[in-house]
């Protein structure tokens, strides 16, 4: 029972650190796979294996070469020097991810809670702090926590759906996108979060003796993390293309329910977007502890300050700048993970 209790948090942790506000949200499942029609659901699925096979390939490499941060998986990956420098930019993409997850949660306050968007930093702030210097069992402890809630609503969302006219949407809506473009979509989703999620895989293959823990953990994660894209995939394809118009397209399917349930959704879009948060600052703090002799939570004081700060810019400024960079550099990543060999192939040793 303990070892699939640490299967089970593994796969939490994997699915909470890939599911962020945009998935939350809905606005990525729109734009990286409903957009595409009917087609959608497959490239779903290519996305699932990708994410079953890679989010396990990242593990077990990690685990092969004892790495304990990104900067050591990356040096595997490109060599001693030019790994350290996408390290580095590694870092500067993390502090800004970091950031548009803080602005996210202040604008989630003023917007859905109609509380000040400052109140919304302070206690993501303070909250962030409580659980990192917990270590990664805390990390894991959130996930197991917040993931659970997600796949409840993900439910809620798909019974709500199965009542409406037009549930059989995903099957009809027709696509006008050449095929080259739908099929490096889920690709490009894949490396996007796959390269920002190294920060929490990583370590927690260092946290975790059992190889098989990892392997298992890892098939199981990639799984959910396809039944959440396909099931808000339906929901979604069942409002096209209205929902297009909508910022936070999940929120809209929700107002059709009771207040409560759309409180607590409001409250699912903050955890998914704190455990993304939280993610991006612990492989912050493991990487830097490296490079200086600051204690760990002095260090993790500074961070947290320093996203702070440049959160004020604003959620909308950020997202724009940031993520069209992280993407070019998720695609390089990705390549460089798909044809690196493991010293030992995971089936072998699972």
């Amino acid at each position: 029972m303990k070892r699939w209790h640490q299967i089970i948090l593994v796969a939490f942790t994997y699915m909470g650190t890939i599911v962020g506000a945009g998935f939350a949200s809905g606005q990525e499942i729109l734009q990286f796979f409903t957009l595409y029609g009917r087609y959608a659901a497959l490239t779903i699925v290519l996305a699932t294996l990708l994410f079953i096979w890679l989010g396990i390939k990242v593990m077990l490499l990690a685990k092969d070469v004892a790495a304990s941060t990104y900067e050591e998986l990356n040096k595997v990956l490109f060599g001693p020097i030019i790994g350290r420098w996408i390290s580095w930019f590694m870092m500067l993409i993390l502090l800004g991810t970091s950031a548009v997850m803080l602005a996210g949660a202040g604008s989630l306050f003023e917007e859905q809670l109609h509380l000040s968007y400052q109140s919304g930093l302070l206690l993501t702030l303070l909250l962030a702090y409580l659980v990192l210097t917990n270590g990664i069992q805390a990390i894991m402890q959130v996930n197991s926590f917040v993931v659970p809630l997600m796949i409840t609503f993900t439910i809620i969302i798909v019974w709500h759906t199965w009542q409406i006219p037009n549930h059989t949407g995903w099957l009809r809506i027709t696509s006008d996108f050449p095929l080259a473009k739908i099929w490096f979509s889920p690709l490009l989703y894949v490396a996007f979060n796959l390269a920002g999620a190294q920060a929490v895989l990583i370590p927690l293959s260092s946290a975790i003796k059992d190889r098989s823990v990892l392997f298992w953990g890892g098939i199981l994660g990639g799984i959910g993390i396809g039944a959440l894209l396909l099931s808000a995939h339906y929901a979604l394809s069942a409002q096209m293309p209205g929902i297009q118009q909508y910022e936070i397209p999940m929120g809209h399917i929700i107002q059709r329910l009771s207040r409560f349930i759309q409180l607590m959704y409001t409250l699912v879009i903050f955890g998914e977007i704190f455990t993304t948060y939280i993610a991006g600052l612990y492989g912050l703090t493991l990487q830097l502890q490296s490079y200086t002799r600051l204690h760990p939570k002095l260090l993790l004081g500074l961070l947290l300050v320093f996203s702070y700060f440049v959160s004020q810019i604003g959620f909308s400024m950020l997202l724009s700048t940031l993520y069209p960079l992280f993407g070019c550099f998720s695609v390089i990543w990705f390549a460089m993970l798909v044809f690196k060999r493991n010293k030992v192939h995971p089936l072998y040793n699972s």
